[in-house]
């Protein structure tokens, strides 16, 4: 029991050593570092205590001095220019102090919730929480000895045990998935996208963009402060596993991930979105919930991006060409679901009002999930030179009249726990997607029409294949494989002329 000890020390500097599962408190935080071991903090989180680490506790002052030091870069450079005194400078300084610690605050309470987020998953993340353990040791980023954290047998038994992981056990994957994507970030030059110039000028106080501008943009450690920005946010929105899984199930590196992160971020208005979240008024596990939901319908639009966005292009000519589209798609929305995809977002929003958070909001999400498809649609419209809408209602007449508007979403219900489920499960929700832009990219004329004639003249194997579809509709729960073979079919029966 030695090793799950906490050590406080007193002013004589002697030590009081206090066993884990002798407190009687609910809830440790650490004032510095090493006054617990990761050891004591698993077991006192095991019994039901509510625990960090030292280094999310503290990571205020880390934070707070990394941007003591960004500032300084640039206002130093600024000094030795002549285009600001020593006085003034120090004047400015002073002046930030409070704008510097809403900075620092607001990354701490992301970060915070970020783990509150993870642990909410439970024993239903395990599984690819598991799979992200192994992936960051073979990549060498993590040492489980070092770390504190259990084996997968271990972990495996507390599945069964239905316990997940710890908080001090999150929290250190936590750091290395950040670390991870930041330093693909940092490889891919992710900061010298024109994009980035918003991020990099939110790094700093308002006070210090509006009079050293140029200075902050064109920063040394840029491209550092960049990918350190993304990266958080990244995992701190989106959680622990969705960013590996889509670079997984899409074959693409951390960097292509981000890209796609900060290009649909753009696209879809999410901070507005994720403010709503965090200012409305509702029951704080309500709250979670939502943002594990648009976490998923964020990444099915991140998939998209990655399928038909970004290859070949800058972030910001990414969001330049595709932002029209999108905008007309959204403002059409409503005219052009179809039955089923009415039935699904009416189901959607009954889920999501059952937890407690506000209409307008619930509808806001809800509408996240209906524009899901815009992405390739607002592609292929430019790629064929034609109205994004007219396309649109021939993909969704392709949908509902051959049953693969149900099949992907089918599809996006199913959360199978198994790694190996899950990468056949998303590869299908996209591929029920994009077969029908491929169909559609092939024919000629205005889209609708064209549609609509190859419906007709493929009508039996039509017929044949929605009698397939509906004997999958009306199975108690739709499986992988169920929904495989008719991805199968559906090829096979797309690909006709």
């Amino acid at each position: 029991a030695q090793q799950n000890n906490a050590e406080v020390g007193d002013p004589a500097n002697d030590r009081l050593r206090v066993d884990a599962e002798d407190l009687r408190v609910k809830v440790l935080g650490e004032g510095a570092n090493l006054g617990i071991t990761q050891a004591a903090r698993i077991a006192f989180a095991t019994q039901g205590g509510r625990i960090n680490t030292d280094f999310i506790d503290n990571s205020a002052g880390v934070d707070c001095s990394d941007n003591e030091v960004n500032i300084k870069i640039a206002l130093n450079q600024e000094v030795r220019d002549g285009a600001l005194g020593a006085e003034a400078r120090n004047s400015l300084l002073a002046a930030m102090t409070d704008d510097v610690a809403a900075l620092v605050l607001e990354d701490n309470r992301l970060q915070a919730l970020a783990l509150s987020i993870a642990e909410q998953s439970g024993v239903a993340a395990t599984p690819a929480i598991i799979r992200l353990i192994d992936q960051f040791e073979s990549e060498g980023r993590l040492d489980r000895a070092v770390e504190g954290l259990a084996g997968n047998d271990e972990l495996t038994r507390r599945m069964q045990d239905q316990r997940g992981l710890t908080r001090p056990e999150l929290a250190v994957l936590l750091s290395t998935a950040k670390l991870a994507i930041q330093d693909d970030a940092e490889r891919a030059r992710l900061g010298s996208d024109a994009l980035m110039d918003g991020e990099v000028l939110a790094a700093f106080p308002p006070a210090m963009v509006a009079a050293h501008r140029s200075a902050i943009l064109s920063h040394q450690l840029r491209g550092e402060i960049i990918a350190t920005k993304v990266a958080n946010r990244l995992i701190n929105r989106m959680g622990l596993t969705h960013p590996f899984e889509l670079a997984e199930e899409e074959g693409v590196g951390m960097a292509d991930v981000a890209e796609a992160f900060v290009v649909a971020e753009n696209l879809f208005a999410m901070p507005a979105l994720w403010q709503q979240i965090d200012e409305a008024d509702m029951p704080e596990p309500a709250r979670i919930a939502l943002y594990g939901e648009v976490a998923v319908e964020l990444r099915a639009q991140m998939a998209d991006l990655i399928r038909n966005g970004i290859s070949g292009r800058s972030m910001a000519q990414c969001v330049e060409q595709l932002r029209p589209g999108i905008a007309e798609l959204d403002r059409e929305t409503a005219r052009l679901l179809h039955q089923e995809a009415r039935h699904q977002a009416d189901a959607f929003r009954a889920r999501l009002e059952g937890t407690g958070a506000p209409a307008p909001l619930v509808n806001a999400i809800v509408h996240l999930a209906e524009i899901d498809g815009a992405v390739g649609l607002a592609a292929l419209a430019l790629t064929k030179a034609v109205d994004p809408v007219a396309l649109t209602r021939a993909f969704t007449a392709l949908g509902a009249g051959t049953g693969l508007d149900w099949a992907q979403g089918a599809a996006m219900r199913l959360a199978p726990s198994d790694p190996w489920e899950r990468l056949l499960v998303a590869g299908l929700a996209r591929d029920f997607q994009q077969m029908r832009l491929d169909m559609i990219a092939r024919l000629t004329g205005e889209p609708e029409a064209a549609t609509t004639q190859w419906l007709e003249r493929n009508q039996g194997r039509v017929s044949q294949f929605c009698t397939f579809v509906e004997r999958a509709r009306n199975a108690p729960q739709p499986s992988p494989a169920m929904l495989a073979q008719l991805a199968g079919q559906a090829r096979s029966l797309l690909a006709r002329s």
